[in-house]
């Protein structure tokens, strides 16, 4: 018998109604540990849970209500369409916030398949298939297919921390792609409002360099995010980007709560039609302050 459940959240809702976003809530011996939401713009996770059963995450908050928890997207996503006599067109989207942003008309990432599976004790995996739609236009109800994602989430529970391994495998759609030049991408986490650091809360990365400003930029290996959640507890997320040959991370850090791990800050990524990108980031929800041998355990491994 397994230890985990993933299953869709019970709506009661009238006759001839139905849900126009979905939740699957992931449990551990009954006790929450994330739910993976499928929103009207995104799939991203929400809430992400500590061991103990804090959430340090946070959804649609009043200032970016397009900050999903954790969430993959970006703003400037490039369509390189053929047109007439061998030349090509560029056709620009965004994925990252949900209306025309700059000019660039809101795309939707869709889930198209997803499974979950106990890999071991007090592991288990959940596999998505996304497509990234463009919006509804002429000649394209359904929206262009810009890229097909298959993003992989590894959970491991633990007593002091929840990990969470996220793979991003991005692959070219129905025609060649660019994303960025931009710090709106790729990799987000926007940490619960106790844990601002208006409101007690502290940024650190391995540098010892402390606060928004400080660790954004170049340099940093791993970031932490930890702050006050109630009752007079601490916890925090850890943040720790995979290496990428070739890119160096940007990262956005902001006082008020978010982290972005941005490989696409200063070169775009160009993808031909059926070409990937394949991109790893650790996020570890732990209750207390940073751990820094743990880090220090993801990093060697």
């Amino acid at each position: 018998m397994s230890d985990f459940s993933f299953e869709s959240d019970a709506i009661a809702l009238p006759r001839g109604a139905w849900a126009k976003t979905h939740r699957m809530r992931l449990r551990h011996r009954g006790k929450a540990v994330l739910a993976l939401t499928q929103g009207d713009f995104r799939s991203y996770v929400f809430p992400l849970m500590t061991p103990a059963g804090y959430c340090v995450t946070s959804e649609s908050p009043a200032d970016h209500p397009h900050h999903s928890g954790l969430w993959i997207a970006s703003d400037h996503v490039h369509a390189l369409m053929p047109a007439a006599n061998d030349t090509v067109e560029e056709y620009t989207y965004n994925f990252y916030v949900n209306e025309t942003f700059q000019g660039r008309a809101p795309g939707r990432i869709v889930e198209t398949a997803v499974a979950g599976r106990e890999i071991g004790a007090g592991r288990f995996e959940i596999a998505q298939e996304l497509e990234w739609r463009g919006p509804r236009e002429w000649a394209s109800d359904a929206g262009r297919l810009s890229a097909r994602e298959t993003r992989t989430m590894t959970v491991t529970v633990g007593e002091r921390s929840n990990r969470i391994d996220v793979s991003s495998t991005l692959t070219g759609g129905d025609f060649a792609m660019r994303l960025g030049p931009t710090r709106h991408a790729y990799f987000n986490v926007r940490v619960a409002d106790s844990m601002i650091v208006a409101n007690g809360g502290t940024i650190v990365d391995d540098r010892g360099c402390e606060g928004g400003a400080q660790t954004s930029g170049e340099g940093a290996r791993w970031v932490d995010f930890s702050g006050p959640v109630g009752g007079g507890a601490l916890a925090g997320m850890t943040v720790i980007p995979h290496e990428i040959e070739g890119r160096t991370p940007f990262w956005f850090v902001a006082d008020w709560g978010v982290v972005t791990v941005g490989p696409f800050r200063s070169e775009p990524l160009d993808l031909d039609r059926g070409r990937s990108f394949e991109s790893r980031y650790t996020v570890l929800a732990h209750d207390g302050g940073l751990d820094r041998s743990e880090i220090d355990a993801v990093r060697r491994g």
